[in-house]
């Protein structure tokens, strides 16, 4: 009988191309956008994936709630089997999404005692696949090609992995960004996906993330619909990361009272696509309102609405963290 092996992979689309393929197994996706929403340190995984559950369902809507949590249950059973499997691989790629997902598996490894052999596959590219986004695009059989050239996950990996976790479920963000700059080469798309994970605190020049700066600077642009404003910020990004359910979210937030910085026509912003209501979906216009052009003129501040990134609470009455884009970092702006 030959080894026996647990493939954990970010999603659906990439597991099921490994169940596809050659490399055997029993393969596990891990489903989670840790971009987005309260990641609180200091919990078991247990704990976590039950706020990360109530996040999903009740604030994204991704599914009501006791599936989503049901799944994530059955997901990190999963996962404390792994002990009896010979090696498990972790194959993921280079943007936000994932570097996020490797951070948490990596911790949770790093405490585990009883481990199996561990390897990574992690990449940001593949010979004629241009331009490369993801597992997702490859063949089964490219897919397992990938599986010689993995890398042995040693005790450096495992460190890096739960020093990164810790800093990003912190609620001081500080600690990240000291991370970022720390020594990542173990990881080398680290410092990169931190990078534009600090990206995403609202700024101190207008109090928007790169992501809303973007949509409204692409709306500057030209007035357009919302399928072509997701490519057209997708292709900003060195390494797209954000799915389009969490996109629509971001533009919703831009569009609500009771200061509009986008505008939707007909009436209010309505998503997801899909169903009965896919066409009315596909025929909104997007454009900025004359409080979005004067937020990207400078004129304006947005307002800060209440949010978590990682661990870091953003709300009235705690630290007023900002990202100073001139300048590259974080800055408390709490007294200022």
């Amino acid at each position: 009988m030959g080894e026996q092996r647990l493939h954990l992979t970010n999603g659906d689309v990439a597991a099921e191309l490994l169940r596809r393929s050659s490399v055997g197994g029993t393969v596990l996706p891990w489903r989670d956008v840790l971009h987005e929403g309260p990641v609180p340190g200091g919990k078991t995984l247990a704990e976590l994936s039950g706020v990360r559950a109530r996040y999903l369902a009740e604030d994204c809507g991704f599914a009501p709630y006791r599936r989503v949590l049901r799944e994530l249950r059955e997901r990190d059973a999963a996962l404390e089997e792994s002990s009896r499997y010979d090696e498990v691989v972790l194959w993921f790629e280079h943007d936000l999404y994932d570097q996020l997902q490797i951070l948490q598996l990596l911790a949770w490894f790093a405490d585990t005692p009883l481990r199996p052999r561990l390897a990574l596959v992690c990449i940001d590219r593949f010979p004629g696949v241009e331009p490369f986004h993801g597992l997702g695009q490859l063949t089964p059989a490219q897919l397992a090609g990938l599986l010689g050239g993995r890398e042995a996950i040693e005790e450096s990996h495992l460190a890096l992995g739960a020093a990164g976790w810790m800093a990003f479920t912190a609620p001081d963000p500080l600690g990240l960004e000291r991370y970022r700059a720390g020594d990542l080469s173990a990881l080398p798309f680290m410092a990169d996906a931190v990078q534009r994970f600090l990206q995403e605190y609202p700024s101190v020049e207008d109090g928007l993330g790169r992501t809303e700066r973007q949509v409204l600077e692409l709306l500057a642009e030209s007035p357009t619909r919302p399928g072509r404003l997701f490519a057209a910020s997708q292709a900003r990004e060195a390494a797209p990361f954000m799915g389009d359910w969490v996109f629509w979210r971001r533009i919703a937030a831009l569009c609500a009272p009771p200061d509009p910085l986008v505008a939707c026509t007909p009436g209010a912003f309505a998503f997801p696509p899909g169903g009965a209501d896919d066409a009315r979906f596909r025929r909104q216009a997007l454009s900025l309102t004359p409080a979005g052009e004067a937020v990207l003129a400078g004129h304006a501040v947005h307002p800060v609405r209440e949010t978590w990134l990682g661990g870091t609470h953003l709300a009235p009455g705690r630290p007023a963290w900002r990202w100073h884009r001139a300048g590259g970092h974080l800055r408390d702006c709490t007294h200022n």
